[in-house]
């Protein structure tokens, strides 16, 4: 769920950051608006909104759909912002070397600053990982059976509350780790040339 919720929310912030950045005043409004709204709403309600509420329009999804929908949207607005801000710290200097050799927008994004920003963007990201690994758990409000709900299933069973929770703790904690120490290994592998972050010594 935790994929596949990031995985929405990367193909929906590429597009929303690149609007904010070089598109026109109506992009860049309207971008900046889902941003906001995206941000605001806690995922709870989302979740409830998307769940109870697209069914009055005829949509109805299943709970794990509706939770992958939930956690996508809402991290695609933090996603985006993420990108954002590694797009604006690739060199002006590229972009207006690009142009001068008549490459167009989507071929500057594409080919020049994207991937850089692909490269910049992993530190802030491994944050957002962590967040939407942990929110994750908001799946148990829509009935998906998840870490939460094993642990509430269990609790039923042997009355031990208090472990159970802990043991659920402890799970998401090794799985924040994990996934840190992964996101730091392709950090130092993809870091740009230059821009390795050196430690000063004193």
């Amino acid at each position: 769920m935790t994929v596949l919720g990031l995985a929405v929310g990367l193909i929906v912030a590429v597009p929303v950051s690149f609007s904010q950045i070089y598109g026109n005043r109506a992009a860049r409004l309207l971008s900046s608006f889902y941003e906001k709204i995206l941000r605001s709403i806690p995922l709870l309600v989302l979740l409830m909104l998307i769940f109870y509420g697209l069914p009055e329009i005829g949509i109805r999804l299943d709970p794990f759909l509706a939770c992958v929908l939930g956690l996508g949207l809402r991290s695609s607005a933090y996603q985006s912002q993420i990108f954002r801000g590694a797009i604006l710290s690739v060199g002006k200097g590229q972009t207006l070397a690009a142009m001068s050799i008549g490459m167009t927008k989507i071929q500057i994004f594409r080919y020049i600053v994207f991937p850089q920003a692909l490269r910049f963007s992993i530190a802030p990201w491994t944050n957002e990982l962590t967040i939407v690994l942990k929110d994750s758990s908001m799946a148990y409000a829509l009935g998906v059976v998840e870490l939460l709900r094993q642990g509430s299933y269990i609790i039923s069973t042997t009355y031990e509350p208090m472990v159970i929770f802990i043991t659920c703790a402890v799970i998401y904690l090794i799985m924040t780790l994990l996934a840190n120490r992964v996101m730091m290994f392709l950090e130092r592998k993809l870091q740009v040339p230059g821009f390795e972050i050196k430690e000063v010594s004193r």
